[in-house]
C-alpha cells in the first residue's frame, strides 16, 4: 500500500519556483528549473529513504496537468496563425525532416552499439512529448518508463544548450529556432522558446504537435526497417 507524502507537492513548487527564480536572476541556461529541482528532490529522497513512489503520490497533480500543459501550448500557435498559413509547406517539411532524423539517430545509433531491440524501440520516441512517446514505445515492444527518462533528458539538454547553439551558428530567425526546438526537445524546449521570445514558443508548440502526429505515424513502419539495417 503506497503513503501519501503530503509535504511532496509543496516541496516540490518551492523547489522550482526558487530555481526559476535563480535561473531568471543570474540568466544561466545551466541553471534549468527542471534540472535544479531534479538535482535537488532527487538526493533529498534518497537521504531520507522515501520511496518514489510515495512520493509520487503526494504530487500527482503535477503529472496529471501535463497533458493540459502540452494543450496549452496551442494558444501562442494561435496567435501566429497568419504566419502559419503563409509557410505551412516548409513548415511540415521541416517538421517531418526533424521526426525522421530524430527517430533514425536515436533508434539506429542504439542497435548499431548493441541495444535490444526493445531498448531501442524505447529510444526511438525520444523527441516527442512524453505521454506519446511512452504510447509509441510501448505499441512498439519498448518500454514506457525508458521512454519518458530519455524525452526528460532531451528536453533538458535542448532547453540548456539549443539557444548557445544557434547562437554559436548565428540562428537568428524565430521561426527556425522554435521549430527546431520542437522537433528536437519538444514541451521542455517550446518551454524554454515560450520564456525568450514568445514567437518562437509559437513555432515550437507547432512543431511540437506535428512532429508528435508524424512520430506516431511513421514509427511503426521505421522501427522494423532500422530492426532489419542495424540489428
Amino acid at each position: 500500500m503506497l503513503h501519501t507524502i503530503w509535504w511532496s507537492l509543496p516541496l516540490t513548487l518551492l523547489v522550482f519556483f526558487a530555481a526559476r527564480k535563480l535561473a531568471q536572476k543570474l540568466n544561466m541556461p545551466l541553471l534549468n528549473p527542471l534540472l535544479v529541482s531534479m538535482a535537488v528532490i532527487i538526493p533529498l529522497l534518497l537521504l531520507t529513504g522515501i520511496p518514489y513512489k510515495d512520493y509520487f503520490q503526494g504530487s500527482k497533480i503535477l503529472n496529471d496537468l501535463l497533458q493540459p500543459a502540452v494543450v496549452a501550448l496551442a494558444f501562442p500557435l494561435y496567435e501566429q496563425l497568419h504566419q502559419i498559413r503563409a509557410r505551412w509547406k516548409s513548415i511540415i517539411a521541416v517538421c517531418f525532416i526533424g521526426s525522421l532524423a530524430a527517430m533514425i539517430s536515436g533508434g539506429a545509433i542504439a542497435l548499431w552499439m548493441g541495444a535490444t531491440p526493445e531498448i531501442a524501440a524505447s529510444i526511438l520516441p525520444k523527441s516527442v512529448t512524453t505521454p506519446i512517446a511512452m504510447a509509441v514505445a510501448e505499441s512498439l515492444g519498448g518500454i514506457p518508463a525508458i521512454s519518458a527518462v530519455c524525452v526528460i533528458f532531451v528536453g533538458i539538454l535542448g532547453a540548456v544548450l539549443g539557444h548557445t547553439l544557434f547562437n554559436a551558428l548565428k540562428i537568428t530567425t524565430k521561426s527556425a529556432r522554435g521549430l527546431a526546438m520542437g522537433s528536437a526537445s519538444h514541451a521542455l524546449g517550446t518551454a524554454r522558446c515560450v520564456e525568450l521570445d514568445y514567437q518562437e514558443g509559437a513555432f515550437g508548440s507547432l512543431a511540437l504537435v506535428i512532429c508528435g502526429i508524424i512520430t506516431s505515424l511513421l514509427a511503426p513502419f521505421l522501427f522494423p526497417v532500422l530492426l532489419h539495417l542495424f540489428a
